[in-house]
């Protein structure tokens, strides 16, 4: 690769073997650096000019789209993938007897809101989970038949499993919802960063990623896209000051009128934080100067070696699908004694998640090199 990973990432050559990006994504040093001085700004805050803080946020809305085929008025910013998770919940119409359609083994920030919705309308809107295969993946040879009987209003699923890695075919699910009149919402938090994607092309209604785990930026960042039809003649719930048209206009703050942002910004709900948002963006740069592909083709193919390999080793059984088509970064495999495992790996460096049911996961990045995957192999089949 063409950028200097001991120079972003100085860490990388210190034995440890970090493969733990689906949790949480290690700063580059040029985002450290970012942070630390929109820190020190914060100390002497007169020094900050409010056209140099609303740049920041320009830039991470147009720095977003760019990651995902969107336009920059398609973004809004938010803290969490769980908070575009929520303005899709509430600014959806679902109609009476309706069905919010989702997978069993979703991530609880794409159940909770849709469970709310639920209880709410006392089952008049109800939430279902369609079952998965024996070997733990969804069936989406189903789903097409689940759709056709005209009962589901929004299907909300995640691009990739954070369990098993399984990546949804967005390109096939998304218009085949548009073709019925279904909304599609997308959790993309373990996705984006790893697969380029269009958001056009794939149909998406409403997409939240959180900016914290494969975007190697700050806890606090991210973004919500919003199709751009449904900006313009939908509302938000959650209402913000900022969120209206000329409200940057901070001499006419008092003459109070509802009139909302014509593009994304009328769901973002200030303060917005600004140094994470910073933070985000020399992220993001980095990827731009890497190129997304570049980056793609990194984490792909050191997520194969670790599936050939896991693969070949007898006492385990992986759980991630063996095709390239239907997987991104996280690897994901069972073991028998999961704590000794996981001892063996901590023990060796290793940095990695235990997820329920005996499952070991791991995620590289671009950090990572063949001979760290070698090295996680070995200690494996140890």
């Amino acid at each position: 690769m063409s950028f200097d990973i001991a120079k972003e990432f100085p860490w990388a050559d210190e034995g440890v073997v970090y493969l733990n990006a689906a949790a949480t994504g290690p700063h580059p040093a040029r985002t450290v650096v970012e942070l630390e001085r929109w820190i020190k700004l914060r100390e002497r805050p007169w020094e900050i000019a409010l056209d140099e803080q609303f740049a920041v946020l320009a830039k991470s809305r147009r720095l977003s789209a760019g990651l995902i085929g969107a336009d920059d008025s398609e973004i809004a910013l938010t803290p969490n993938t769980s908070t575009g998770l929520n303005i899709a919940a509430q600014i959806l119409p679902i109609e009476r007897g309706k069905v919010i359609l989702g997978y069993d083994g979703e991530f609880p920030a794409n159940v909770y809101p849709w469970m709310a919705i639920d209880r709410r309308t006392a089952g008049t809107a109800r939430y279902e989970q369609l079952g998965l295969l024996p070997n733990g993946l969804p069936d989406w040879d189903a789903l097409p038949a689940r759709l056709d009987r005209g009962d589901v209003g929004v299907l909300a699923i995640s691009w990739v499993s954070f369990v098993s890695g399984d990546r949804a075919d967005l390109e096939t699910i998304g218009p085949m919802c548009r073709e019925r009149g279904i909304r599609f919402v997308v959790d993309a938090i373990q996705g984006v960063g790893t697969t380029p994607l269009d958001v056009h092309k794939c149909r998406i209604d409403i997409l939240s990623c959180g900016a914290q785990k494969w975007l190697l930026s700050p806890w606090g960042s991210g973004f919500c896209y919003i199709r751009h039809d449904l900006v313009q003649n939908l509302e938000p719930r959650t209402i913000g000051w900022l969120a209206m048209h000329g409200s940057e206009d901070f001499s006419n703050m008092l003459d109070y009128k509802l009139n909302y942002a014509e593009d994304a910004r009328r769901f973002e709900v200030a303060t917005i934080p600004y140094q994470d948002m910073a933070g985000m963006n020399a992220s993001l740069e980095l990827f731009g100067e890497i190129g997304l592909d570049v980056v793609s083709s990194k984490i792909h193919s050191l997520a194969g070696r670790l599936v050939a390999g896991i693969a070949a080793i007898k006492t385990l059984s992986l759980v991630t699908p063996v095709d390239p088509n239907r997987r991104a970064g996280i690897v994901s495999f069972n073991v028998e004694n999961v704590e000794a495992v996981s001892k063996r790996l901590n023990d060796g460096g290793v940095s990695h998640s235990v997820r329920g049911g005996g499952v070991i996961r791991v995620a590289p990045h671009i950090y990572n090199t063949e001979q760290q995957i070698d090295r996680v192999l070995a200690l494996l089949d140890g």
